[in-house]
Formats: C-alpha cells, sequence, structure tokens
C-alpha cells in the first residue's frame, strides 16, 4: 500500500515561509522530518507528497493508483496514532476533533475529492495528536520529539564508542554515535534528554553538548560551541557560538559566534559572525510574530521565540534580530541596529531600507553556495524560488505604485 502525505490547507499557510519551498510533512522536528518519521513507523520505504503544483517538480507524490493510506503531512506518529492509522478499512478516515488525520482509500485517485466533500465512515482518535500547526510549534516540540525519534533510530541497535580519551561523557546510555562520527575533547552530557550523533557528523574541540541534542547526518558542531539542549542542526549544516532550543535545516550554516534561541533556520541560510538574535522581550510580555496566512501580526503566547528565517536566507556579521522576527525566502540582511520585524521574501538591506533582490542576484549566490556541496540549482529549485518571488510580491511594500502605501514589518 501506498503512503501519501498531505498538506492540510489550513494549516500551510500558518507554517510560512518554511512551507513556501516544500510540503508539510518534508519540515523537520526533532532528528527527522515528518515524512521521514512515518516511513520508518510504516515501514515504508517511499512516501509522496500531496502538495503545491509549484512543489511537485522536487517533491513528487508518485504513484497514485491503487489502495493508499493518506495522512495529514502536520501530524508527527507515534505507537498509539500508527496503530489506530493501520487498522483504518477501506473507506475510513481518522479524525482529532475537526481535523483530518489520515484514511485509508480504495482508489488514491480519489484523494481530491474525499478530502473536499468528507468520509463516510470515520474514527476518532484514542488521544489528542502531536500536529505542527505554527512554525513557533517547530521548537516547542522539538525536545520531545528528538526523545520519541531517538528510541524509534535507536532500538535494539549498538552505538560506535565515543573512541576519544578527551572527551567527558555523562550519561553514556543516552547518546548513540553513527559510523564515521569523530568527537574531539568535547563535552556530552546527556543526564536530560539523548544526543544523537549522525553518520559522518563531527564534534570539534571544547564543545558544550547537552541534550536533547541531534546532530544530522554530515554535520558540524564548531570548537568551543554552547549547545543547550532541545537542539537540532543538519544535515551537512555547521554551527558555533551558543544555541538554546532552535533547529537548523539542511546546508545552513551558524559558524561562529553569537545567540540562537527558540529559533528555527531554513535550508542554505548562513548567519554571519556574532549574528545575535533576541528570544525576550524587555518586559517578559508574549512574543508576537507575523503571519503570512492572517496578513499581520499574531500573539504567539509564548514568552520566548526568536528568529525564524525561510531558505536562502543570509545576513552578515554582526546582525541583530529583535525578538520574534520572521524573514522570508531569499533575504540578504546586513548593517547596523535592528531590521524590522518581518522582512519579507527577496529582501536586500537592514535597519537603513530594503530593497528588492532581483531573481538573477539571488541565482548566482543559490548556484555559488549549492556549487559548495556539489549539488546543483537545477531548474527543480529555480521554478520554485520564481513562484516564490511572484507569490510574494505584495509583502515587498518598497516596489509598490502607491507612495503612500503602508509600511508593513514593524510589530508594535
Amino acid at each position: 500500500m501506498i503512503t501519501l502525505l498531505f498538506d492540510d490547507p489550513l494549516i500551510r499557510p500558518r507554517l510560512l515561509p518554511f512551507t513556501f519551498t516544500r510540503p508539510v510533512a518534508a519540515l523537520r522536528c526533532g532528528i527527522l522530518t515528518i515524512a521521514e518519521k512515518w516511513q520508518h513507523w510504516l515501514k515504508n520505504e517511499q512516501v509522496g507528497y500531496l502538495t503545491e503544483t509549484y512543489l511537485q517538480g522536487k517533491f513528487p507524490a508518485g504513484n497514485t493508483q491503487g489502495p493508499a493510506l493518506v495522512i495529514n503531512g502536520a501530524v508527527c506518529p507515534d505507537a498509539l496514532l500508527v496503530q489506530q492509522v493501520q487498522q483504518l478499512q477501506p473507506g475510513e478516515a481518522l479524525f482529532d476533533e475537526q481535523m483530518l488525520v489520515a484514511a485509508h482509500l480504495a482508489d488514491a485517485s480519489q484523494v481530491a475529492e474525499l478530502i473536499q466533500d468528507g468520509f463516510q465512515r470515520t474514527r476518532d482518535v484514542a488521544e489528542p495528536v502531536t500536529a505542527i500547526k505554527e512554525v513557533w510549534h517547530l521548537f516547542l516540540r522539538n525536545g520531545a520529539e528528538i526523545r520519541r525519534d531517538f528510541d524509534l533510530l535507536t532500538k535494539g541497535r549498538q552505538s560506535q564508542p565515543v573512541g576519544d580519551a578527551h572527551t567527558i561523557v555523562y550519561a553514556p546510555e543516552n547518546i548513540f554515535i553513527e559510523e564515521g562520527v569523530k568527537i574531539r575533547a568535547a563535552i556530552l552530557n546527556a543526564e536530560d534528554g539523548p544526543i544523537y550523533l549522525g553518520r559522518n557528523s563531527q564534534v570539534h574541540e571544547g564543545a558544550i553538548v547537552k541534550g536533547p541534542m541531534a546532530l544530522c547526518e554530515g554535520s558540524h558542531i564548531n570548537a568551543g560551541a554552547k549547545m543547550r539542549g532541545d537542539n537540532t542542526v543538519g544535515p551537512f549544516s555547521k554551527v558555533g557560538g551558543e544555541v538554546g532550543n532552535s533547529i537548523l535545516f539542511g546546508y545552513s550554516n551558524k559558524g561562529h559566534d553569537g545567540y540562537l534561541g527558540n529559533s528555527v533556520i531554513g535550508e542554505w541560510c548562513n548567519l554571519g559572525a556574532d549574528t545575535n538574535t533576541s528570544n525576550l522581550k524587555n518586559n517578559y510580555a508574549p512574543v508576537k510574530i507575523w503571519s503570512h496566512a492572517a496578513g499581520r501580526f499574531v500573539n504567539t503566547g509564548q514568552q520566548f521565540c526568536g528568529l525564524m528565517m525561510g531558505d536562502h536566507s543570509k545576513c552578515g556579521i554582526n546582525t541583530m534580530f529583535n525578538t520574534g522576527t520572521v524573514v522570508g525566502v531569499g533575504a540578504n540582511i546586513f548593517g547596523a541596529g535592528f531590521p524590522r520585524n518581518f522582512i519579507p521574501s527577496f529582501s536586500w538591506g537592514g535597519a537603513a531600507g530594503f530593497e528588492t533582490f532581483r531573481l538573477p542576484k539571488v541565482a548566482e549566490v543559490a548556484e555559488r553556495v549549492m556549487a559548495r556541496r556539489h549539488l546543483a540549482y537545477d531548474e527543480a529549485e529555480q521554478a520554485i524560488m520564481s513562484h516564490v518571488f511572484e507569490a510574494t510580491i505584495k509583502d515587498r511594500v518598497w516596489d509598490r505604485a502607491t507612495p503612500a502605501a503602508p509600511q508593513a514589518g514593524v510589530e508594535l
């Protein structure tokens, strides 16, 4: 039976800017993406994505003929939920209140009609599910998902040894090391949560690593870094400085000193040396952040919330991000002072003002950056970026013809 993960139309817009460039199920929370979690639980080598048309070149649905399990891409699996999903009979759907969690279809080609028109036979989940419905849910639930993924990936397996006499280890039973890992004179403290070191990753000299921590394949924790827990890095990313309760998606770098807290950084991002993010307001009030879905700032209800940065965005040295800043896709930020709390996709500038970072220039940078990892900025990537550029024109207020256009992007 095939497995198809669909973008819930009520959830996907609330997960922008990250879902500008990927389906909801391709978001990483814990060690694995949501799609990878379902692959492991269902023992399915491949899953398909039911997502926006412009994303399908990179994230195809695959085979949509025959019986299928159709699963909400925002929902993270656990043992009880997987059991309920597998027990669904053809034509049955599983709901958590009003949210469709999963359905068993006799014919996957009918999925669009059934999701729109409803199911004749439904069941309710045995307990509320874990669903990523807002961007801040990614870091809020990261620690719990690291623990869950750690158990899933390491059950019945033997960890590689630390292999370094100068590394200090606390609670070694909560540390799992894959093949090819290199550790030198570090401190690994897994007393409060597991530490997972992915294949060919490296922990450099003097790094302090506190669990829960997921260092994904090919990633590096640089010398002297302070990883304060509930962090995910990679795959193929580098991190340094002080980091707490944050996620760096693949191929992104925060290689130098500076603080990153309660934040999510997309793919192919780079934070310049001594970049700092505020994650707590001076008055300790709940943080508001820009919502692409609502077109305004919304209250997260969280006292701690840092930076949300979309794919292919970068910032220069000494950049300062205020509490709850949202940066779109393909932005380049530099200069002194705090830039606005909402920086639209394809922005070029900083606190002194912005202009549009045009697609040909964005492509030049992307080609250079991806070539360093021996990857191509191919037609699928270009098509996605082109679509996002057009879809976000309305956010770049400086490009509007009307001189009196309101200046979005500053949360008061």
